[in-house]
C-alpha cells in the first residue's frame, strides 16, 4: 500500500496498491471482478496438485505470515510508506497456484474486516496482487532457478530479484486498470509516475523481507519450498545432515 499526497489541481489523492473504492470506474470495478473470479477458480483446481499433508499446513503459515506482516508499513519516502505484497513469497514457498489462493484470502479478509481495500475494488486488488503479482514473481523465480539451486545465497538473491519484480509488476497492473476506467482525480501521467517511481522503493523494502523470510525457511527446511522441488542436487545449507530438511 501506499499513500501519496499530491497538492495542486488533483488535490489529495490516494494511490494504492490496496486500491480504494472510487479510484476505477464502475464498470471496470465489475470487468477486473469477474477476472479475479475466473482465475482464482482455475487456482483452486490446479492448487489440489500442490497441496499434501506437508505443504497444505506450510500454505496455511504463509497465508497468516503475510497477513500479519502487512499490517507493518515501512516508511520509503516522507509521506510515503509500504508494506509487503508477499507475492514472489508465497509463489516461491508454496507455488504460484496456492500463493494466488493464500494472497487472496488475506486480502479478502482484510477488506471485509479491517476496510484496508473497498469492497467494490477487491476484484482488482485480487488481479493485481494475488495473480499478477504472484505469477510475476514466479515467473522470476523460475527464470533464476538454476543460481537458486546452487546454495543458499544464490536463493536468497533470487528471492530479492522476484519480489522487487513482483511488486513493480502489480503497480503497473494498476496503472492499466486506472488507464482503462480511472475515477480518481489524477492525470494517468501522475499515476505512472507516482506509482513506478515509488513502488520500485517498495519493491526493494519487498525483496529485503522476502530474502530474509525464505532464506530462514531454507536454513531449517529446504526440501519445502516450493521453488527447489526437483533439484536433482538438494540445497546445501550447513552440510550434508541437513539437505533433506532433518538436521542430525
Amino acid at each position: 500500500m501506499l499513500v501519496v499526497r499530491e497538492v495542486g489541481v488533483v488535490g489529495d489523492i490516494v494511490l494504492a496498491m490496496h486500491m480504494s473504492d472510487g479510484l476505477v470506474n464502475a464498470p471496470t470495478a465489475a470487468v477486473f471482478g469477474l477476472v479475479a473470479v475466473i482465475g482464482l477458480a482455475v487456482a483452486v483446481s490446479r492448487a489440489r496438485a500442490d497441496l499434501d499433508d506437508r505443504t497444505a499446513p506450510m500454505a496455511g503459515l504463509v497465508t497468516a505470515f503475510v497477513f500479519a506482516v502487512q499490517m507493518i508499513n515501512f516508511p520509503i519516502l516522507p509521506g510515503a510508506s509500504g508494506h509487503l505484497l508477499g507475492g514472489a513469497l508465497v509463489a516461491i514457498l508454496v507455488g504460484p497456484w496456492v500463493g494466488s489462493l493464500c494472497i487472496a484470502i488475506v486480502l479478502a479478509v482484510q477488506a471485509l474486516l479491517f476496510a484496508d481495500g473497498g469492497l467494490t475494488a477487491l476484484g482488482a486488488n485480487i488481479v493485481n496482487m494475488a495473480l499478477i503479482g504472484v505469477f510475476a514473481g514466479y515467473t522470476v523465480a523460475i527464470a533464476l532457478r538454476p543460481l537458486a539451486r546452487r546454495g543458499r545465497g544464490g536463493l536468497v538473491a533470487t528471492a530479492f530479484v522476484a519480489a522487487l519484480v513482483n511488486t513493480v509488476v502489480a503497480a503497473l497492473a494498476f496503472v492499466i486498470e486506472y488507464a482503462i476506467g480511472g475515477a480518481g482525480g489524477a492525470s494517468l501521467g501522475t499515476v505512472f509516475t507516482l506509482m513506478l517511481g515509488l513502488h520500485v522503493l517498495i519493491g526493494i523494502g519487498e525483496g529485503v523481507i522476502t530474502a530474509a523470510t525464505v532464506g530462514a525457511v531454507a536454513s531449517v527446511r529446504p526440501d519445502l519450498i516450493h521453488l527447489l522441488r526437483g533439484s536433482t542436487t538438494p540445497l546445501q545449507i550447513r552440510g550434508p545432515a541437513t539437505a533433506e530438511g532433518n538436521p542430525s
